[in-house]
């Protein structure tokens, strides 16, 4: 089974490729992950990626979808894979469509988490970690038990991303509804999309996309 997770920033799509890979024996594949990994082989492409990446550039289409290419078609993603992150435009849609016709192989489905923009904002911008030992809090839904002090370490120091702040989120999902939310029209059109409530409590959301695979994987 092969999947796309679909979502703006901060809709939890790395957590639920984690969780689905770990229960169907699939692969979670991130573009940066395999754009590092084939720089550190050394691989033609590889090679062709570092030069690009050390100049301060960025990784164009047909380089991502090479080593896309080159990563699927090990005997580990056999089974199936979720790609997380990518496709993020509808150029990029069609060339995966090819390349995946050319290894004989498909998407099965494509999964929509639909969110809020409002609460999506405050999730991310709420959040903080542990400076010492990266346990994560949010400002509202998850405080340490004892202010101040982390419940895992006991360190007093956290530290908020640079870029998990309102106004620089409210630029993200300004850019994913602009360049990637398009993907949800072109899948639907293909009937491969289906979309779960993305706002859910993590295991609910599991739940939610677990439901919708197990009636694809039905006889």
């Amino acid at each position: 089974m092969n999947l796309i997770l679909l979502g703006p920033p901060g809709a939890g799509k790395g957590t639920q490729a984690e969780g689905i890979a770990k229960k169907r024996g699939l692969i979670q594949l991130s573009t940066g992950d395999m754009l590092r990994q084939a720089v550190k082989a050394g691989t033609p492409v590889g090679q062709e990626a570092s030069v690009i990446m050390e100049a301060g550039g960025l990784v164009p289409d047909h380089v991502v979808i090479k080593i896309i290419a080159e990563r699927i078609a090990l005997p580990d993603c056999a089974e199936g894979f979720i790609l997380d992150g990518f496709p993020r435009t509808l150029k990029q849609a069609a060339a995966l469509d090819e390349l995946l016709t050319s290894q004989g192989k498909k998407i099965d489905a494509v999964i929509e988490l639909k969110v809020n923009d409002a609460a999506l904002i405050d999730r991310i911008s709420g959040r903080y970690v542990c400076a010492n030992c990266g346990a994560s809090y949010h400002d509202t839904s998850c405080k340490p038990k004892v202010e101040g002090v982390c419940d895992r370490c006991g360190g007093k120091d956290f530290i908020r991303r640079p870029d998990d702040n309102p106004e620089t989120v409210k630029n993200r999902l300004m850019a994913y509804y602009r360049e990637t939310a398009p993907l949800i029209g072109y899948y639907f059109a293909k009937g491969k999309l289906h979309s779960v409530d993305g706002m859910a409590p993590i295991a609910d959301v599991a739940a939610q996309v677990d439901g919708v695979l197990n009636t694809l994987a039905a006889p």
